[in-house]
């Protein structure tokens, strides 16, 4: 089998359309049907049901797929690399929402001034979708804080976040130094929507404290949530980055619970058949020099903020 044959699974297996999938080949449609019915007889299995005019990928052919994909992918990267690509190419960078939003731009900005002929596509979604994209190929190297499920995923830590817990400035819990796990619990809950990274690390930390968690609001928009804990609707947990502004203007008030002055470890991925260029290495390395930064400038504004609170608790 050639590595032809390879790419024009791989796009049939993309567009789930014979039809579409020689179009965006340039080849004819018959050569296409060809191509796989040469794999299928070549392998002995069938790659698809054909049911009507649709196709449907089998189980065999998923398993196939999952070589296909890195087959090609590592051949692209050692042609691109015999080219140069360490200076002229392209780096597919994905990231999860909380990292995306903060600390990705820092590592971008940075890495770009040493690798101007980079270009740097970006994908910013939750840490689940970003795991699919890592192993469907689409994304090269991604930041994540959420938990990794693909044994075919290489995890490199890289940075410790902080979740914290939030309430309107006026809520009771605002004026109270200390609180449990509890006083958390007896109030209504807003929380990320389910795969986020946030969510899952929060749910397994109370699972583990044997409290079950039934949010009130479930979103994908942070701000969504911040603007709720503003209005007094309800109390939140989220990562520090996201909402530190908030904090610090004073329009929403960081509780602090004993128990839940937790951290959480954020990891730098990417599919174990990577072949990393020098500049996909220069860029984990940027990840971690940028990560260190930040985790001092949180340190120092994480202390101004516990001082202003309790200023505005004794002049209340």
């Amino acid at each position: 089998m050639t590595l032809r044959h390879m790419r024009i699974f791989v796009e049939v297996c993309r567009t789930m359309n014979i039809t579409r999938a020689a179009e965006n080949l340039y080849l004819s449609q018959p050569a296409v049907s060809l191509a796989i019915s040469e794999l299928e007889d070549y392998y002995g299995i069938a790659l698809f049901d054909r049911i009507g005019r649709r196709i449907y990928i089998t189980e065999a052919g998923k398993n196939f797929l999952s070589y296909a994909q890195h087959i090609t992918s590592t051949f692209d990267e050692m042609e691109t690399g015999i080219k140069n690509w360490d200076y002229f190419g392209t780096l597919r960078v994905g990231a999860s929402i909380s990292l995306g939003i903060r600390l990705l731009p820092q590592i971008v900005k940075a890495f770009s001034q040493s690798f101007p002929g980079i270009k740097i596509p970006v994908i910013v979604n939750s840490s689940e979708t970003i795991e699919a994209k890592i192993l469907n190929n689409e994304i090269d190297i991604a930041l994540c804080e959420g938990l990794i499920h693909s044994p075919d995923i290489i995890t490199e830590p890289f940075y410790e976040d902080r979740l914290v817990v939030l309430c309107s400035a006026h809520h009771p819990l605002a004026k109270k130094d200390r609180l449990t796990l509890e006083d958390i619990v007896r109030e209504p809950l807003l929380m990320r929507e389910l795969g986020s990274g946030t969510r899952e690390i929060f749910e397994n930390f109370m699972t583990a404290h044997q409290i079950q968690v039934e949010p009130l609001w479930q979103s994908s928009s942070t701000r969504a949530i911040v603007s709720a804990v503003e209005a007094n609707i309800g109390i939140s947990v989220l990562p520090y980055e996201l909402v530190k502004d908030d904090i610090l203007q004073g329009e929403v008030q960081l509780l602090q619970i004993p128990d839940m002055a937790f951290r959480r470890t954020c990891h730098l991925v990417y599919h174990r058949s990577k072949y990393l260029t020098r500049s996909a290495q220069a860029f984990l390395k940027q990840c971690h020099l940028s990560a260190g930064l930040l985790s001092q400038q949180r340190q120092q504004e994480l202390q101004a903020a516990e001082q202003e609170r309790r200023r505005r608790a004794a002049g209340q």
